[in-house]
């Protein structure tokens, strides 16, 4: 059985979730207010990761020590990964079938990170069943969307939570289809 997918994000008001250039420069102000946001709760909620390759590069250009340790995680990647941490493997192959690789290892709640590509790729293909945004404040105008695809799709709202930051957290379950 396929384990479930959720994508856990932070965008801004106007649904991007980096500039055009991949920076997130724009979300040290919410990390500097020291809320946790419900992430620490999220984190331990999953037991895998699936990432694209830009976001792997992403993190590993910020030169801190990798900050996911302990979950296995699969990146979508055509080209081998240079020296990845423990637990992190390169695998060119489809979102579905890292998936299924997931399960293997025992996963049955993945956390989809980064990469509004891979998001869009996931949701296209009906394999992406909750979503939790954090909304942030802060108006880009221009970026990298929270889905780089131009599907529509129905989602039901199942909680939300607004902190003294300012930032607005919804949680959605993403609707079969035919629902």
């Amino acid at each position: 059985m396929k384990p479930q997918l959720l994508y856990y994000v932070a965008a801004s008001l106007d649904g991007y979730i980096a500039r055009p250039d991949g920076a997130v420069d724009w979300l040290e102000s919410i990390e500097a207010s020291g809320e946790d946001h419900g992430y620490e709760g999220f984190y331990q909620s999953i037991d895998g990761l699936l990432m694209g390759r830009a976001t792997y590069d992403m993190l590993r250009g910020f030169g801190i020590d990798w900050p996911y340790p302990g979950k296995p995680c699969l990146v979508l990647a055509r080209n081998p990964l240079e020296q990845p941490p423990a637990d992190v493997q390169g695998r060119h192959c489809t979102p579905s079938e890292a998936l299924d690789e997931l399960a293997t290892r025992g996963c049955k709640r993945v956390w989809l990170v980064g990469g509004g590509s891979l998001a869009g790729n996931c949701l296209a293909a009906g394999l992406l069943d909750e979503l939790i945004v954090s909304v942030i404040p802060h108006l880009l105008g221009a970026g990298i969307q929270l889905f780089a695809t131009g599907l529509e799709h129905r989602l039901s709202l199942q909680a939300h939570r607004v902190f003294p930051s300012g930032v607005t957290q919804l949680h959605y379950q993403v609707l079969a289809e035919d629902a």
